[in-house]
């Protein structure tokens, strides 16, 4: 069924879940602990029926074909293997190092995109403590 969709959608979709990992990951601070499979899939299933282009151009017998469903469970499962896969950058960790020569502790993180949430949050918090 995917492979019948244009590679627009494809990557509407792929673009989708990374957009909801990410924002859902963010939302429960990256503690692993928190993460629940079920809310994500709430949270992204508002994205895409909200925010999301491609979900408008799939036909509801195909939305409700249980065969999409199953490929769209897949679907989530690259991405967010791929996603918690891929090696910070030198920069982000060179960075990270920064702050927390900075902060005087150290922060854990494990992915690219991890890493530009430790980057973003303590920066905001470093801004905050030099304004107090």
């Amino acid at each position: 069924m995917f492979k019948e969709f244009s590679p627009g959608i494809k990557i509407s979709i792929t673009r989708s879940i990374t957009t909801s990992f990410e924002k859902y990951m963010n939302d429960i601070g990256w503690n692993e602990e928190k993460f629940n499979i079920e809310k994500f899939v709430q949270e992204w299933k508002h994205y895409i029926t909200g925010s999301s282009s491609w979900y408008d151009k799939i036909s509801d017998e195909v939305k409700n074909d249980p065969a999409f469903h199953e490929q769209l469970a897949e679907k989530i499962n690259e991405t967010i293997d791929k996603i918690l896969s891929e090696a910070p950058t030198k920069e982000q960790m060179a960075e990270i190092e920064s702050l927390q020569k900075e902060w005087g502790e150290e922060f854990d993180y494990s992915c690219k995109t991890e890493a530009k949430y430790v980057i973003e949050k303590y920066k905001e918090l470093l801004k905050k403590k030099q304004n107090n």
